[in-house]
């Protein structure tokens, strides 16, 4: 589990980076969410998660629009039975397709655009079946809560303490790679620098 999950919430992190750098605008409203939620006079801790819900708005689009697991594990069904009018013989395959869902325009107003604002005041997965990039129900990714802690304090520290830019005027390839989990086609490529506020903090690391 560990060892997916490295690989899941590293690659997730990519994907924000990416699309927060496109969105500067974003990036801005993440930092001073962090600044005013944790201040500069220490680092970002799991403790203050709860109190950035943008932070966990971006994240939440970003699985919204490029999930890492595009493909739920696949399921097999022990009975026959019936599904929105079609007959499911016992032993059928069931392969659900969470890109396609999540970025279906029925389901998703402008679903191809990044707008972290879609999640205020809605809780993940209870926004019914059309969001649920760890899957649902019993057979769930169980290192879900793990990976949104991770990738939430990883990103957190990132934005908190550095000040980020894109390499050169052109926004990012957004463009998907192949594989079982979905890599950016172009690694991300970006330039930071300390913030000098937080300068003296990340020298007592």
């Amino acid at each position: 589990m560990l060892s997916a999950g490295t690989d899941t919430s590293a690659l997730t992190i990519e994907w924000v980076m990416s699309l927060l750098l496109n969105h500067p605008d974003a990036l801005d409203k993440s930092k001073a969410e962090i600044d005013i939620q944790v201040g500069q006079g220490r680092l970002i801790d799991e403790s203050d998660l709860p109190n950035l819900p943008y932070l966990h708005c971006v994240i939440n689009e970003t699985l919204r629009l490029y999930p890492v697991g595009p493909l739920l594990v696949p399921h097999e069904s022990s009975e026959e039975c019936t599904v929105g009018g079609f007959n499911v013989p016992r032993g059928t395959i069931l392969m659900v397709n969470m890109w396609a869902i999540q970025r279906d325009p029925t389901f998703w107003v402008d679903p191809m655009s990044f707008k972290p604002e879609r999640f205020e005041g809605v809780e993940g997965e209870k926004e019914g079946f059309k969001f649920m990039p760890f899957g649902h129900g019993r057979r769930a990714c169980p290192g879900a809560n793990l990976a949104m802690r991770m990738v939430g304090l990883t990103l957190g520290t990132l934005i908190q303490c550095f000040e980020w830019e894109r390499v050169g005027e052109e926004k990012l390839d957004m463009s998907e790679g192949r594989g079982l989990t979905m890599p950016k086609a172009e690694p991300l490529e970006a330039m930071y620098r300390p913030r000098q506020n937080l300068f003296n903090v990340l020298c007592q690391l």
